[in-house]
Order: structure tokens, then C-alpha cells, then sequence
């Protein structure tokens, strides 16, 4: 028999529960948002202590050309800033052509057995290890059994390990995001497999590849521990080469701050800005690059 009531009371129901859930999900937002606020906020107040400490030191004459001093009104910062876009370059040359590589061989050559499942599993992990694991890495390996000793080769391999993981697995992520539909269009047409990686796949997929070295590159340069335990020093007063002692801007912050005259502190903060510097002009021609690519 007919009860309008009960649908009446269904009806109702269901009203409640959408209404509760778009109650709910309201809070949430709000939560977010003020998260997403105070994070902002004491971000703002880090800079502005940054800004306030460094700004003037960070423009003294000599400051970004000269050699390190022991006096804290001195000396500037440029083996560090070297020694840093070295790094920066070794990292990229290294971990590119391999992250890339092996995504590419995992996503489209591979079968899917338990051993690729496995190596997926483990670069999953690695992408979560702490640096100073693989400083302790770098130093058996390249410092000692390879035997380039404390040089800027060693801490450039280091960060390169540091590195690879990242970038292979948002490679995977970038690859994966291709359709198939241009893949099967291209096979469609008698182009090879190859033809069809390299002339559909990788263009289509090197945004996402890009940003994954850019959050790479990036984390590598402000890196420290692992530096630390290659043999990065904190004073030098000559630009280094691939096989010779080296520092890094990290390592030239730790070095003031761990001093204890008062215009060290000024010098960090003017070292930080030239961190900081540093990483937006590579995320800037990072993001460039993957922005012509992305209208191409």
C-alpha cells in the first residue's frame, strides 16, 4: 500500500545527512584555512627576522665576491656561492639522465613481476630516508672506497643519491599521467615504441618531470647533514673544483651561527638570503622551461 509518509521521512533524512556533511565539511575547510594561515604567518615572521638581520650585510660591498674572514664585518661568501652552483649543476647532470631513465624503463619496458614490485617499493622508501644516511653513504663510498677523499665530487654523488629518488618517482607520476589514448594513436600510425616515448610520451610527461627536479634540485642545495659528513668545510679561501675541498652555502650558515660574535649572526642572515636567492633563480628557469613545454 501507498505510504507517502515514509518517503516524506526518507526524504527528510537524507536532507539532514547532506546537510551535516556539507556542515562538517565547512568546519574542515576553516580548519584548513587557519592552518594554512599560521604556517604563512610564521613563515612571514622568519623572512622578516631573515630580512631584518641580513639585508644590509647581504649588500655590503664585497659580501657576495669576497673570501671568508674571521672578522664579522668582513670577507664575503663566494667559495660558498660556487661551491653551491657546482653542486647544483653536478646534481642535475647526475640525477636527470638516471631519475628519467630508470622511470621510464620502470612505467613502460619493465614487467610487472614481484622483483619490479620490490625496486618500486624501495624507491618509494628511499624518497622518505633522512639525508645523514646517505652522507654516511657517500662517505664509505665515495670518499673512502672510491677514494675521492672530502671533495666536491663526493658531496656532488651524495646529493645526487639524495636526489634520485624524488626525481624517479614523480618522473613515474608524470609518465603514468600520459594517456594511453596517444600512445595507442602513435602505434596506430607504425611508429615504434621508442618513436613513441621519446616523440609523444616524454614531451607530453616533462612539466611533471621538471617539477620533480626543481623540488629535488632545491632540497639538495639547502642540505647540510649530509654535507657535514662528507667533509664539507665551514672556511675556504679559494673557489673549489670537482676534486678539491669544498663548502656550501649551508655549511657557511652553520659556520656563523655556530660563532660567537654578534655580526655573525647578521652574516647568516645575509647568507640565507643568498640561499634563498639562489633556489628562486634555478626554480625560476625550472619553471620557465616546464612552462614552454607546457604550451608547446
Amino acid at each position: 500500500m501507498y505510504q507517502p509518509n515514509n518517503y516524506i521521512d526518507s526524504a527528510t533524512e537524507f536532507t539532514d545527512n547532506v546537510e551535516k556533511r556539507e556542515t562538517i565539511g565547512k568546519i574542515f575547510e576553516i580548519l584548513f584555512l587557519l592552518g594554512l594561515l599560521i604556517g604563512l604567518f610564521v613563515l612571514a615572521l622568519l623572512l622578516f627576522d631573515i630580512f631584518r638581520d641580513g639585508l644590509i650585510r647581504f649588500f655590503t660591498p664585497g659580501f657576495l665576491t669576497e673570501n671568508p674572514s674571521r672578522f664579522p664585518d668582513q670577507g664575503g661568501i663566494r667559495p660558498a656561492i660556487v661551491s653551491s652552483v657546482l653542486l647544483g649543476i653536478v646534481v642535475i647532470l647526475v640525477t636527470v639522465p638516471i631519475g628519467v631513465g630508470a622511470a621510464l624503463y620502470l612505467e613502460e619496458y619493465a614487467p610487472k613481476t614481484w622483483w619490479t614490485t620490490i625496486i618500486e617499493i624501495n624507491i618509494t622508501n628511499l624518497a622518505g630516508v633522512p639525508s645523514i644516511v646517505y652522507g654516511l653513504l657517500g662517505l664509505g663510498v665515495f670518499n673512502y672506497l672510491l677514494g675521492f677523499g672530502p671533495a666536491l665530487i663526493s658531496g656532488a654523488l651524495t646529493l645526487s643519491l639524495l636526489s634520485l629518488p624524488v626525481i624517479i618517482v614523480t618522473a613515474r607520476e608524470a609518465i603514468r599521467a600520459v594517456p594511453d589514448s596517444l600512445r595507442n594513436a602513435s602505434y596506430g600510425l607504425g611508429v615504434t615504441k621508442w618513436g613513441t616515448i621519446s616523440h609523444h610520451v616524454i614531451p607530453y610527461a616533462i612539466p611533471g618531470i621538471l617539477t620533480g627536479v626543481i623540488i629535488s634540485v632545491s632540497r639538495a642545495i639547502g642540505d647540510a647533514a649530509s654535507l657535514i659528513v662528507v667533509g664539507a668545510v665551514g672556511f675556504l679561501t679559494f673557489d673549489p673544483g670537482l676534486f678539491q675541498r669544498f663548502m656550501a652555502l649551508p655549511i657557511q650558515i652553520y659556520s656563523y651561527i655556530t660563532r660567537p660574535e654578534a655580526g655573525f649572526g647578521n652574516a647568516a642572515a645575509a647568507t640565507i638570503i643568498a640561499l634563498l636567492a639562489l633556489i628562486l633563480v634555478l626554480n625560476g628557469v625550472a619553471i620557465y622551461i616546464r612552462q614552454r613545454f607546457s604550451i608547446r
